[in-house]
């Protein structure tokens, strides 16, 4: 049995033989109807992937870059694509693929894509044509699997997407407010595959193209699976051994096994503590046993114990096996798939793809291909650990970056076939904008470290924050013939953008369109620290430099923060605090963004115990505020949109009932008017009570002088 080595290596993503069928060549689309594989020769496909999401043959969709990456390993691929999951018919349409179904709920989450953070459906879905809402079912991993295997029972089920790596073990959803099963238990899927999942997929299809079973493809890195018995020659780590329950005491660097940057951890330091004397051949063939299903899914405080070992496990570089016990089933997931190369990343991004929605669709319109059809991924992965975000439990924390000349093709390739381009390219980026390239300095402190951030709670000194490749490749992209505007649309990562002033100035002098969103999200320190964010300090420095590049180059540009309501750790007073400075900074928000407790995601743990995960957790640590009422919620809301006066009357109420009344009035120094708008929500009730509010509550003791704000607000 092969080990599952602490510094492993992987094959060449593109150095397997091809498959026999790569003779038919290269397909212009993946066939979604029998009388297109019969246009391509084909009496059968070798596999199906099945998909929640519209079929755009375009690499920033799952199931085009997998696709395209098996096509070029060989293998002949047809695409399902938002099935009707109410009969069977439809997961028949391309007749039984000869090695697998590959099931995904598509780029979303299917409950995030359905529902708002309120859990109110969604009126569409941008992943759909025309936006149309409702071509998914609620979970659909679960629901795609089991038309699969009803349609054809012997053909295996690899399950895997964002939904489906999310969800590999035992979380907490939201929707329903329960820890549920792994998916893989749920959906009756035969393995899941998690993350980018390229490399497991191309050794998987590999294996069961060459006669191995789909039961025999156990100890793949990135998969999950069940197992009947504890390998030979494995030996169990219960997690408590790991991440004991205790006192909550403070810590600097959570999760940190030896700290990276500091010469020794505090004695009583709460962070995640790993077995310092272990072998590393011991520790190779170690799992850590994870809390059963059965303990914790009536348990928070088990969860979030649970859920602070999963997220010490999460570097390709030293994670380790999870076990879990699932009634009398095993889950066993294996440690996070090695990141690709550079020249791995350049071979999946240099595919075929004919960046087009499928011809079946016609003229419909997809919102979200329309969003990215110009835009360019440069990278993937993210080291900013943000606590409400799933990105490093997907794409991992360690970055891969492709080359300068894969990325300068790709915008080649869309000035040179889009049918619609007009010289803009709408973005070079990726889960972030700027951390193209930027890696730890010392490759065996990197295998080593268990930090869920490089940048919190501040950069650490082993972080390459040079962002000179970055600047090369904007100065050589907007130079390009045809090129007339390259925007930078991604999420910027001020705190490590002010550490490059050059890079602020490339940015504000040619590549932002008057406007340029980042997210502080949150002012004040409380919710700050639960989310690892930096504080404003960072903010107003870039926000210093912005103004000034902007103004050097003589444009009128503004920066659009984005905020955070209802996280945990928010209080109400928080909110206040933070509807204060947006008002004093001239900011009114047209959109607002509610906390949503996303699968797997730190945050999310501590949304479901109350406690604050960054640290120990026990029964005994003092709770944290989790704002959870959906009045609460709606509350945290109307403090970002301050200025909507169908939020005044909340306010009102919320403010007196904070103590501060003091923040009602008509003056440039209160946060909401004393008066409703005619015909604006709860305007009657206002008007009517008018005289009352005037002559007892104190907030205004000059009936006549506000008799005539009231007459100039109604105009």
């Amino acid at each position: 049995m092969t080990s599952l080595a602490l510094s492993p290596s992987s094959p060449y993503l593109f150095g397997y033989r091809k498959y026999w069928a790569h003779r038919y060549g290269i397909a212009p689309e993946f066939p979604m109807t029998r009388e297109e594989m019969d246009q391509l020769g084909w009496d059968s496909c070798d596999v199906i992937l099945v998909t929640g999401d519209a079929y755009i043959d375009h690499p920033s969709f799952g199931m085009a870059l997998i696709g395209r990456l098996l096509e070029a390993q060989g293998f002949r691929v047809g695409i399902i694509s938002q099935p009707d999951w109410t009969r069977v018919e439809d997961f028949r349409r391309l007749g039984a693929p000869n090695l697998f179904f590959g099931v995904t709920g598509g780029n979303m989450d299917s409950m995030v894509n359905r529902y708002t953070s309120d859990k109110k459906i969604r009126s569409n879905d941008a992943y759909t044509p025309n936006g149309e809402a409702g071509k998914r079912p609620d979970r659909a991993v679960n629901v795609y699997s089991h038309r699969c295997r009803e349609a054809y029972k012997n053909v295996p089920v690899i399950i895997g997407g964002i939904e489906a790596s999310l969800r590999r073990i035992a979380h907490y959803d939201y929707w329903s407010d329960k820890v549920r099963k792994s998916v893989l238990l749920d959906s009756k899927a035969d393995l899941l595959v998690y993350g980018n999942a390229e490399r497991q997929i191309v050794e998987i299809a590999h294996r069961l193209a060459s006669g191995e079973a789909i039961a025999d493809l156990t100890f793949i890195r990135g998969t999950a699976h069940f197992v009947k018995q504890l390998p030979e020659g494995w030996v169990t780590k219960d997690s408590t051994q790991i991440d004991k329950p205790g006192p909550l005491t403070p810590a600097q660097n959570p999760y940190q096994e030896e700290p990276a940057c500091a010469d020794k951890p505090d004695k009583d330091s709460s962070v995640i503590r790993f077995e310092p004397r272990i072998t590393r051949d011991n520790r190779a063939q170690t799992v850590i046993r994870l809390p059963d299903y059965e303990a914790l899914k009536d348990d928070p405080i088990l969860y979030a114990h649970a859920s602070r070992v999963m997220h010490g496990e999460t570097n390709p570089g030293n994670a380790r096996a999870l076990i879990q016990k699932h009634g009398d089933r095993e889950l066993w997931v294996n440690p996070p798939p090695i990141p690709l190369t550079t020249r791995e990343m350049d071979g999946v991004y240099d595919l075929p793809y004919s960046r087009l929605p499928h011809k079946l669709y016609g003229t419909a319109n997809v919102p979200a291909f329309e969003m990215i059809q110009h835009s360019v991924n440069i990278m993937r992965g993210c080291f900013g650990g943000c606590t409400f975000c799933s990105i490093t439990e997907h794409e991992g924390r360690i970055i891969q970056s492709r080359s300068e000349d894969s990325i300068i093709r790709e915008i080649e390739a869309i000035r040179d076939t889009s049918p619609n381009f007009t010289g803009h390219i709408s973005d070079l980026g990726g889960p972030t904008a700027n951390m193209y390239r930027l890696a730890c300095k010392d490759k065996a402190i990197e295998t080593a470290c268990r930090r869920p951030s490089c940048v919190y709670p501040g950069i650490c000194p082993n972080l390459n924050t040079d962002h000179a490749p970055l600047i090369k490749l904007y100065r050589r992209a907007r130079t390009l013939p045809g090129i007339k505007k390259i925007f930078i649309a991604s999420g910027l990562r001020y705190d490590l953008a002010v550490e490059s002033p050059e890079y602020v100035k490339e940015l504000v002098t040619h590549h932002v369109g008057g406007y340029l969103k980042i997210a502080p999200e949150h002012t004040e320190q409380g919710p700050l620290s639960k989310m690892m964010k930096p504080g404003m300090g960072s903010y107003d420095r870039f926000k210093q430099m912005f103004d000034q590049y902007s103004k050097e180059a003589g444009k009128e540009q503004y920066l659009i923060p984005y905020f955070i309501a209802a996280h945990p750790g928010t209080t109400d007073e928080d909110m206040l605090n933070l509807a204060v400075w947006l008002k004093r900074n001239g900011f009114r928000a047209d959109q607002v963004q509610a906390f949503l407790p996303s699968p797997m995601a730190i945050a999310t743990a501590m949304y479901h115990s109350g406690k604050d995960t960054l640290h120990k957790v026990s029964r005994k640590a003092p709770d944290i505020s989790i704002p959870k009422s959906i009045k609460q919620r709606r509350l945290h809301k109307a403090f970002l949109r301050y200025h909507d006066p169908k939020n005044w009357p909340m306010l009102r109420d919320a403010l007196k009932a904070m103590g501060r009344a003091d923040l009602i009035g008509n003056g440039k120094q209160h946060l909401v008017p004393l008066f409703q708008p005619k015909g604006s929500l709860d305007s009657t009730r206002t008007e009517k009570t008018l005289r009352f509010k005037t002559k007892y509550t104190g907030l205004d003791n000059q009936p006549k002088k506000a008799k005539a704000e009231k007459r100039s607000y109604r105009k």
